[in-house]
């Protein structure tokens, strides 16, 4: 979906299940066995501090990576386990929310009846496709292949104009490429080639298994190739995609049929459920239109192969066995490296969580939620508010009218902690325990378009959430102009509350500073504060961020992450200005709360500055395979958690006080070449 909400991702280290505010003998939160105390803090601080968690840890089978983010997130997944096992107990009333929840784990676990059905759920599915003879009749299949969530050539959303955010409207965005992303199409070399020649080993080994000859699935797996590297070849990369003017093109409907005549736009939207469509924003006009090309320019048996293999690989993880193990031999294994599947239950979690996502939330903050929480973070994130409001009045690069923007806009940031106000209804959602795991999941998907698309011309809901409670996440999103803490975040071992408040402040300080900066990174800061597209900064103050940001771009692309892999500073540069940020307001934020109280001794042998880096350090400790490595520095806008790290600190001045750092340690970076924006 086109979105410009900004994940946390990998940052996960909040609040907490009990708030007592007696007095107590506070610890220093630091566990010397995740450190490696042999390590040189100012040659590798990622290993000073996290070498011995690191040890600990080695990746089992079902990882290409594990961390700390991961500990906590299988942690939630058995509570959810255990919530919804719970019901499995029960008489259920049919149709009740706990019936849905139970019936849906239960055809996702049901192994033995995913073996005897095979391909057979889609069999139909499949002869709808083949059935199609004529490329008049393209616009209507695509609406019903777009309505079941496989989104074929392109992707359709609706959501808040990013130039009237009170409003939503259609966006229609690039997509079609099923590896992920365009490089992996397109890039030279031996790697890059046995990639690709293991993608076509999955097309046909799963057009095979779905009842296809052995020549029909090579047939298709050239097809598929052929349509999807033109796809790619045309696509945004990842750089070009952040930047959310490059991205906005309000057009109207016959702009839209002049640009892509090879779709029947008209006839798409209306099976789709949206009548009379005026304007929507075309989001990447130049892959759209090669759309149009491919459509006049293929032959029916390469669209309809190419049409049923986007069935086909987004419905294994539905099907048997032969299914789910082929498509993790290519995603799991060739891309990131993994070495066992996941265990069917957790499997089976995500997509009850994906389904149902506020109902299992409601039973989630029920157990495991308590309010103390909620007014906790409440006040931490009113702290770190203060911090970056006198952080923005003390910048000395940036003028003064765009400081009181800036104001304004951190004035207006709604703040979203633990769950919604009001709960989604999914009386509507149909789950039957005598339907195959497909069919549910068809119903699950029709049932969230058309939740999608009733916001068509409809005003912003700016009290929804974009996360259910039970993630293991957070986010920032400019539409809207606010941070998000879902409640599955805000437990330990993240937010310890026995600990003294250095780490506390390293920890969940840190993360509430980098949701808040990203509101004012390379993309949140186009928006204002009512979340608009809208530039509130004057020519000068833009000039000199733009400066700033970008000795942080080439400072991350000189890293060497494996062999001769590099970094990617452009892509990566809203969360390492977040990571930034947040590390200088929480600090900030810190020290403000140690004003007028007498100086804290060491604890556990470390100062209140070496447990704020150390808390902040710790929580990116993680091992990781060669492959994800490759992999993630490709997809993901998030830096490797080393660099989380070894890239950051060097950045903050406190860093270098707090552990003697010098000219003689491998981290140094002289003053004036450190990062200096927020």
């Amino acid at each position: 979906m086109k979105s410009f909400i900004y994940y946390l991702t990998v940052i996960v280290m909040l609040t907490t299940t009990a708030c007592n505010h007696a007095k107590k003998e506070l610890s220093g939160g630091i566990d010397l066995l995740n450190m490696d105390t042999t390590a040189v803090p100012g040659d590798d601080f990622y290993r000073y501090s996290c070498g011995g968690w690191i040890d600990r840890h080695p990746l089992t089978g079902e990882h290409a990576r594990f961390g700390t983010f991961d500990e906590l997130r299988e942690t939630s997944d058995e509570q959810v386990r255990t919530l919804i096992e719970g019901l499995l107990q029960k008489e259920n009333e049919q149709g009740s929310l706990s019936r849905k929840i139970g019936d849906l784990y239960a055809v996702a676990t049901d192994s033995v009846k995913l073996q005897q059905e095979g391909a057979q759920p889609l069999k139909n599915y499949l002869k709808k496709i083949d059935s199609f003879q004529n490329k008049s009749d393209l616009s209507a299949l695509l609406a019903a292949l777009n309505k079941d969530g496989f989104s074929p050539f392109f992707g359709v959303a609706v959501g808040p104009d990013d130039k009237n955010s009170t409003m939503n409207i259609l966006h229609v965005y690039q997509g079609g490429i099923s590896m992920g992303d365009r490089d992996y199409y397109l890039e030279k070399g031996a790697h890059a080639d046995a990639i690709r020649a293991k993608y076509r080993e999955l097309i046909q080994s799963l057009f095979i298994l779905s009842g296809y000859s052995e020549l029909q699935a090579k047939d298709a797996a050239t097809a598929v190739m052929k349509l999807e590297t033109q796809l790619a070849e045309i696509a945004y990369p990842r750089e070009k995609l952040r930047d959310p003017e490059v991205n906005y093109h309000k057009i109207s409907l016959a702009e839209l049929q002049k640009t892509t005549p090879g779709i029947e736009w008209k006839t798409l939207f209306e099976n789709m459920g949206m009548k009379n469509v005026e304007t929507l924003n075309l989001c990447q006009p130049e892959p759209l239109a090669e759309v149009s090309k491919i459509v006049s320019n293929y032959s029916l048996d390469e669209i309809r192969y190419y049409l049923s293999w986007k069935v086909i690989n987004a419905s294994a993880s539905l099907l048997s066995d032969d299914f789910v193990n082929a498509s993790f031999e290519f995603y799991g294994k060739t891309l990131s490296g993994k070495k066992e599947l996941r265990s069917r239950w957790k499997r089976a979690v995500d997509e009850v969580n994906s389904s149902l996502g506020e109902a299992v939330g409601q039973l989630y903050v029920e157990k495991y939620f308590p309010p103390a929480a909620k007014e906790r973070m409440l006040e931490l994130v009113k702290n770190l508010q203060t911090a970056l409001s006198e952080r923005i009045n003390n910048l000395a690069w940036m003028g003064d009218s765009t400081k009181m923007k800036a104001q304004e806009k951190l004035d207006n940031f709604k703040v979203k902690i633990g769950y919604p106000d009001k709960w989604r209804d999914y009386s509507a959602l149909n789950i039957n325990k005598e339907n195959s795991y497909f069919e549910n999941m068809m119903h699950s998907s029709n049932f969230e378009f058309e939740y999608m698309i009733n916001k068509f011309n409809q005003p912003v809901d700016k009290a929804e959430w974009h996360m259910y409670p039970q993630t293991v996440n957070a986010y920032y999103n400019p539409s809207s102009n606010e941070i998000c803490f879902p409640a599955g975040i805000l437990q330990p071992p993240f937010f310890n509350m026995e600990a003294d408040d250095a780490v506390n402040y390293g920890a969940i300080g840190v993360v509430i500073g980098h949701e808040m900066t990203h509101g004012f990174d390379d993309q949140g800061r186009l928006f204002d504060k009512d979340g608009n597209l809208n530039d509130w900064w004057t020519e000068e103050d833009n000039q000199k961020f733009k400066e700033r940001a970008e000795v942080l771009v080439k400072f991350f692309d000189n890293i060497i992450v494996i062999d001769t892999i590099h970094a990617n500073g452009r892509y990566t540069l809203g969360e390492n200005i977040a990571d930034q940020g947040g590390l200088q307001v929480s600090w900030q934020a810190y020290q403000n709360s140690l004003k007028g109280k007498t100086q804290q001794s060491p604890l556990e042998g470390f100062t209140s500055a070496q447990r704020f880096f150390l808390g902040y350090a710790t929580i990116w400790a993680g091992s990781i395979r060669d492959e994800e490595i490759r992999h993630l520095t490709k997809v993901d806008s998030h830096s490797l958690g080393k660099w989380r790290v070894n890239a950051a600190l060097p950045q903050i001045d406190a860093w270098y006080d707090a552990f003697n750092i010098t000219e003689s340690d491998k981290m140094f970076v002289p003053k004036e070449k450190r990062v200096s924006i927020w």
